[in-house]
């Protein structure tokens, strides 16, 4: 079984922000495939499923950011699924926006969703994709700026990066992580 789990908060006051745009990459994966989203025990709402003919389960952690190594440390515990299947997506401040990277091991690089997973998981080796949001202009506060909405000129960049996410989950799914990356990586 594979898992892919978003990083973002709940409610509409944060939808289309910066900081959930790992939630907008599993509900673009999950219109894809018809998936629904359900209320599930791990703290977070569930889209469970076949893709490319494999059980796959996307996630969408309702602990808000901070606390998204509750939901995943939830997950692993009631299905004893493995890490190593497991891909997290998440914004970063460090990738430009429209780019996407992937990794399969690393620090949370200051990502408080990331420090949550490796503290519940007790490892920083799982596979993830990073999304790019730039960094704010100078002087402006990183709080406000991964809360705040993309611009209109953004959001075509955004479009495509959601879109180039998915495919490389997609393949991620049938395919090593390691040839993923190789693939996805530019």
């Amino acid at each position: 079984m594979k898992w892919i789990v978003g990083l973002g908060n709940p409610g509409s006051a944060y939808a289309q922000t910066r900081h959930n745009v790992g939630f907008m990459v599993v509900d673009a994966l999950a219109a894809r495939h018809g998936l629904d989203w359900k209320p599930h025990k791990c703290k977070a709402l569930a889209g469970e499923g076949r893709i490319a003919g494999e059980k796959v389960f996307l996630l969408k952690p309702t602990t808000y950011m901070n606390l998204s190594g509750e939901a995943v440390r939830a997950f692993l515990d009631y299905y004893k699924a493995d890490l190593a299947n497991g891909i997290v997506v998440y914004d970063d401040l460090d990738t430009e926006i429209g780019r996407i990277r992937l990794r399969y091991q690393g620090s949370a690089g200051g990502h408080n969703g990331i420090k949550s997973i490796i503290a519940h998981t007790g490892t920083q080796q799982f596979n993830r994709i990073r999304m790019g949001i730039s960094r704010p202009a100078p002087g402006e506060r990183i709080v406000d700026y991964v809360l705040s909405k993309f611009t209109s000129a953004e959001r075509e960049p955004l479009q495509h990066m959601i879109e180039q996410a998915c495919d490389a989950l997609e393949f991620a799914i049938t395919h090593p992580y390691e040839a993923t990356m190789g693939k996805y990586n530019r």
